[in-house]
């Protein structure tokens, strides 16, 4: 009995292994076409994670300048002769730098 089955497992036929390897080829083709769209559905998911916090990191530095603005604005109209005082010595210190050159 033994003898019978292995002598029908070596009656494999050219034909079989040839379609085994096209059965293969398949399955390989299939494996790399789904990792390829895996990979595309990732790059797309991180892409658009990233481009998500670029706006909120955005739209957080619009709102710190704009605050930062405000009390600047405050600032003048609460002490204007400060802000001239310190905004004359920063044209003059700028002048210095830029007359060294």
């Amino acid at each position: 009995m033994a003898k019978t089955t292995t002598a029908a497992a070596k009656e494999v036929t050219i034909d079989d292994l040839s379609n085994q390897i096209a059965l293969l080829k398949n399955d390989i083709a299939s494996l790399t076409e789904t990792l390829g769209e895996y990979g595309k559905a990732k790059s797309e998911e991180m892409r658009d994670n990233a481009r998500s916090a670029a706006n909120d990191f955005a739209e957080t530095g619009r709102a710190k300048a704009m605050e930062a603005q405000k009390q600047a604005e405050e600032f003048l109209h609460a002490q204007p002769g400060t802000a001239l005082g310190i905004a004359a010595g920063l044209g003059f210190l700028v002048g210095i730098v830029t007359a060294r050159r």
